[in-house]
């Protein structure tokens, strides 16, 4: 890894780390005749009791993400000279409290998980790819939820807007080789499996493609 390139990554992370954290009351609406209803955040959590085949019944609890149960995208942008575009933002509960990933995020209603990837792409870094491609899927975490990822890889992305993002985003954006965020796995910068997986996935990628255009 470039020093440069490690000083500038650094001084995100430094920028961008938690301090403090506070835990929040629950917060209460009201109805018409003054009854509380508890809030409802980003995050919901759904019990059920599962009846299986055998006939076993299992109580299971189900975590929901938003509104639309919480499917993503995850992105690897490659520019026209072949440089990885990553973020870099606050991931609280972590450890480090700042991690360094891909482009990420969740799909919308009535959208695909490809336009997805590009929407997010564009919203947390200003980049849009010439084309790109779907690696994989999988699930997030299947043991408390239905939420299922995408994984893609964009070609030829340029940088053509300045950053979209949400009231509550904080996200810094950081170019480097695709060796160097290999580099960044080993040193332990990339943290997150989704962001592993699927730039090893994108690596595979691009030997097939590098292979069948030399033959």
């Amino acid at each position: 890894m470039r020093k440069e390139k490690l000083d500038e990554l650094t001084t995100y992370i430094q920028e961008l780390k938690t301090i403090k954290k506070t835990l929040m009351k629950e917060e209460f609406l009201y109805d018409s005749l003054g009854n509380p209803i508890k809030r409802k955040g980003f995050l919901q959590v759904e019990k059920y009791l599962c009846e299986l085949a055998n006939g076993r019944v299992i109580p299971r609890e189900r975590i929901v993400k938003g509104t639309t149960g919480g499917n993503a995208s995850i992105v690897v942008p490659i520019t026209k000279d072949n440089q990885i575009v990553l973020v870099v933002q606050p991931r609280n509960h972590t450890k480090e409290s700042v991690c360094v990933e891909l482009p990420a995020g969740y799909i919308e209603n009535q959208e695909s998980p490809a336009d997805a990837a590009k929407r997010e792409l564009v919203e947390e870094t200003g980049y849009t790819p010439n084309e790109i491609h779907l690696l994989d899927s999988f699930y997030q975490d299947q043991g408390c939820s239905s939420a299922y990822n995408y994984s893609f890889v964009a070609l030829g992305c340029e940088k053509v807007k300045r950053q979209n993002l949400d009231r509550d985003e904080v996200i810094r954006y950081f170019e480097c080789s695709l060796e160097e965020a290999f580099d960044l796995i080993k040193r332990g910068y990339i943290c997150d499996i989704q962001s592993k997986y699927t730039l090893e996935k994108s690596r595979q990628f691009i030997k097939r493609r590098e292979k069948n255009e030399s033959i």
